[in-house]
């Protein structure tokens, strides 16, 4: 079964972490979410990812600041990863270059917006499901819909 765990740095990340699973929900995948840190409990990390060395899994990472997380967990597994940072004012959101630069041979995908990150996760997993590709068109077609009576509002002057 695909599912999604989504690894966050601390427990205080677990709002940000709600509206990824929230939209997961939605498409109804199985989402774990744990805490770990790459900095306080790396072998933590690594017990989970070895965990889910045979699963279709899809991972997403939830960490400020300095995100050594994101990184941390690409450089461990073949799975797919997506680093999903909070924003945060501090440094007049400078943290985010810790997302956007990794060494070589680490790839996480950046996406800041929860929901994208779980529409990312969504897609990656439709790749080897039928079913879940159906979804995210009837999700894609709903939003189409949405702009086109918008626009049919819009030109009958309201």
């Amino acid at each position: 079964m695909s599912k999604v765990i989504i690894i966050m740095g601390s427990r205080s990340d677990l709002e940000h972490c709600s509206k990824i699973k929230s939209i997961l929900d939605n498409f109804n995948i199985d989402c774990a979410l744990r805490v770990a840190s790459a900095h306080k409990t790396p072998l933590k990390v690594l017990e989970i990812l070895e965990a889910t060395r045979e699963q279709d899994v899809v991972l997403i990472t939830v960490a400020g600041r300095s995100n050594a997380l994101s990184g941390f967990v690409d450089a461990n597994t073949a799975h797919p990863v997506i680093a999903c940072p909070p924003y945060s004012a501090s440094f007049a959101g400078g943290d985010i270059f810790s997302s956007l630069r990794m060494p070589s041979g680490v790839c996480p995908l950046l996406i800041l917006d929860p929901e994208q990150a779980a529409l990312a996760a969504v897609k990656i997993l439709s790749l080897a499901d039928s079913s879940l590709r159906n979804k995210i068109d009837d999700f894609q077609n709903k939003k189409r819909i949405e702009i086109e009576n918008d626009d049919a509002k819009i030109l009958a002057g309201g």
